[in-house]
């Protein structure tokens, strides 16, 4: 018998320490679990590696002084091009930063998943980024002499995703477009928890999607967490869209110390189910 995988927030939170290398899911402003990162951002935890295609994970991570370095091919909040919180942590110098290009991100966790130390690339070759990343090195084909960026693996302690559905035993399926990588994140991790919309049986995932929609197998998973609006105010197609008007909130709160408290105390610091209605409500455009 598989067992039951079922968690909640807090438990997930509580299985992580300082310190820990953390890959979160998703893609900008897309599909975040950010049900767990706003638990983390309640919770003592701080020294947090992050490696992510970043959205507001990222920069709620860095505004809250949880992130100690972040590992990223991006920072973007998708409509709005730049992630204001990150651009400050950048330019004050508050966290230490790997900026990769977008496929050696995705290589890196490849080598990870397949335990091995480093994959090789053309990306990266004749640009800033082996400059900017002194301790990258490059490797020699040994079959036709070319020279390529050995990009070293990005070995992760936990992975966070969300997902449409899961069930309890830690099967998760995307009902988007796109599941990004959130795959390779896991396989890539120690541990992995998804969030979801919603935890159904087994025998339901094939009402809404084919067998193919389900990316995530239990065999990566080690907890599971029913979390409605779990990736709001990012998107979570088709369930709802990106909430563009708080996520402008959100951008303005980078302005000053004080806009950001407003925001935490308002969005943050507040218990999930009042979250979710302030939640609905936004997305009814009240």
């Amino acid at each position: 018998m598989t067992p039951d995988k079922r968690v909640t927030v807090d438990e997930i939170v509580g299985e992580l320490r300082d310190g820990m290398t953390v890959g979160i899911g998703g893609w900008g402003s897309r599909r975040k679990p950010m049900s767990i990162v706003r638990a983390i951002l309640r919770s003592p935890l701080r020294d947090l590696t992050i490696v992510s295609y970043g959205g507001p994970d990222v920069g709620m991570l860095c505004a809250a002084g949880k992130a100690r370095k972040v590992v990223y091919g991006f920072v973007s909040l998708d409509s709005i091009p730049l992630e204001p919180h990150f651009r400050a942590a950048r330019q004050q110098g508050t966290i230490e930063a790997m900026e990769l290009d977008e496929g050696m991100l995705q290589w890196g966790l490849r080598a990870a998943a397949m335990r091995v130390s480093f994959l090789p690339c053309r990306a990266g070759l004749g640009s800033a980024i082996m400059d900017i990343n002194p301790d990258l090195r490059t490797v020699v084909s040994p079959y036709d002499g070319q020279e390529l960026v050995a990009m070293p693996a990005l070995p992760l302690d936990v992975a966070l995703l969300h997902a449409n559905r899961a069930d309890q035993r830690g099967n998760a399926q995307y009902l988007g477009p796109d599941w990004y990588f959130d795959d390779i994140f896991a396989m890539a991790a120690q541990r992995t928890f998804v969030s979801c919309e919603r935890v159904v049986d087994s025998d339901a995932f094939l009402a809404e999607g084919s067998e193919q929609t389900i990316k995530v197998s239990r065999l990566w998973t080690d907890g599971v967490v029913e979390a409605p609006l779990g990736a709001h105010f990012t998107h979570c197609v088709p369930d709802y869209p990106r909430d563009e008007a708080l996520q402008r909130e959100y951008a303005a709160s980078a302005k000053d110390a004080e806009a950001w408290a407003t925001f935490r105390a308002r969005w943050i610091d507040i218990a999930e189910p009042e979250y979710r209605a302030q939640a609905r409500a936004s997305l009814a455009g009240a």
